[in-house]
């Protein structure tokens, strides 16, 4: 391949600050000790142009994982076989890991996975990525090379697929979340419409996708500036429908979204997901184990979905207090905005904020007593010490939590004298 053959479409300069990395600096001085070219690649390109932040930094090169993993060690970094069936390793360089891929053809794709074969051809590893805005390379001197339009579309905050969009999809059904994922980060105005109707078509693929890749996809979509503007067109294509198999409320998004910027709160996806599906307990677990939700996420999803009377300011203040007791400030304050968020009350509401505000001003006391103070009653140990600590615990949150040490110790009295009375009790 020739160098004119690689030319991009567009060229443009990029000035940043990771660029001077010297980690970064000593990978492609590794790399290019035997003429070995680097680019790169992707999202740190992108994520510069449309001035966001930059995570992580991949580098796409025509010389083989051999190749790439021999030059590193000779420059006395460490190396990875991270992804060796793809072409990728990982260069660790003063601590940093760089994902080192070599440049791709697709020698065949099922809709999951792709098998591959290496080349040397810019412009073949660019036309098997996804969106054109993904397709982005640069040097190290920051020298952009545009092979699809990508540069364009950035600009004009376009998201749409290279050449074909059905095609891009039978190759990878999980494009059609990354469709809408990119077109809710980045794009403004409609979405494109051959991507959408693509995606609509070819949307029972992604009945073919692990969990765990669908979960990875949607929890960043979820938290997208136009998360709700991607939910819409997605449940008015049915894609949502056949990939959660339950009905979903964008506008309960929406105003959830709306609620954590006027309060400055950052997005969860857990609580986004909630907004969006609305769950009970039943469909909750359902829905847990459907997108394979790690344990804390499917307990955040769980506790969520109950319908407290204390999220409501149309309840007491007790009623508050007594959840934020049961609940705990995190998953009570998530829960309220979630109430919030399906109610018809407005964002602004001043009832709503001051219910909200008392999740995070109060905080919950400490049950004054344990089962041993029970025990030194006269209770003996066993249940009938927990059922009386419990029924403790009910009285005092439905007394709002008094502090008076006389009424107190007389009601934990009373309630180990009807314990001890219960255990003698042969009809008990």
């Amino acid at each position: 391949m020739t160098e004119h053959t690689a030319q991009p479409k567009n060229l443009a300069h990029l000035d940043a600050p990771w660029l001077n990395e010297p980690s970064l600096r000593a990978v492609f001085a590794a790399l290019s000790a035997a003429g070995c070219e680097g680019r790169i690649v992707g999202g740190a390109v992108r994520n510069t142009l449309a001035g966001q932040r930059v995570s992580d930094i991949d580098i796409a090169t025509p010389c083989t994982p051999d190749a790439v993993a021999r030059l590193a060690r000779a420059a006395g970094l460490a190396c990875h076989a991270t992804g060796i069936s793809h072409g990728t390793v990982t260069i660790v360089s003063e601590g940093a890991p760089y994902q080192v891929t070599t440049l791709r053809r697709d020698v065949e794709t099922d809709g999951r996975h792709a098998v591959v074969a290496f080349t040397t051809d810019w412009a073949e590893d660019a036309n098997r990525r996804d969106l054109t805005i993904n397709a982005l390379y640069c040097d190290r001197d920051g020298t952009i090379f545009d092979p699809v339009g990508g540069l364009d579309d950035l600009t004009h905050r376009r998201v749409r697929f290279i050449g074909d969009a059905a095609t891009r999809i039978r190759e990878d059904y999980l494009r059609i979340l990354r469709f809408f994922r990119f077109s809710a980060e980045y794009a403004e105005g409609p979405f494109n419409a051959e991507g959408v109707s693509a995606c609509a078509e070819q949307k029972d693929g992604l009945a073919r996708l692990s969990a765990e890749r669908v979960w990875t996809e949607l929890r960043k979509l979820l938290v997208a500036p136009r998360a709700a503007d991607a939910a819409r067109v997605m449940e008015e294509h049915g894609i949502f429908a056949q990939l959660l198999g339950i009905a979903t409320d964008p506008n309960a998004l929406q105003r959830l979204a709306h609620i954590e910027r006027t309060r400055g709160v950052p997005a969860d996806p857990v609580t986004r997901l909630s907004a969006l599906t609305r769950p009970d307990s039943a469909s909750a677990a359902n829905l847990a184990q459907r997108l394979r939700l790690s344990r804390a996420e499917a307990e955040v999803l769980q506790n969520t979905s109950k319908k407290d009377p204390g999220f409501n300011p149309s309840s007491p203040e007790s009623a508050a207090r007594a959840a934020v007791y049961r609940l705990g400030k995190d998953t009570f304050a998530a829960g309220q905005r979630l109430a919030w968020a399906h109610s018809d009350a407005d964002v602004e509401s001043e009832p709503w904020q001051q219910r909200a505000q008392l999740g995070t001003s109060w905080t919950p006391p400490v049950l004054p007593y344990s089962g041993a103070n029970i025990i030194a009653l006269g209770v003996p140990p066993g249940p009938a010490v927990s059922m009386a600590l419990k029924a403790f615990e009910d009285w005092w949150i439905a007394a709002d939590f008094p502090a008076d040490r006389k009424l107190l110790e007389s009601k934990l009295a009373a309630l180990a004298a009807e314990a001890k009375a219960a255990r003698h009790d042969p009809l008990g």
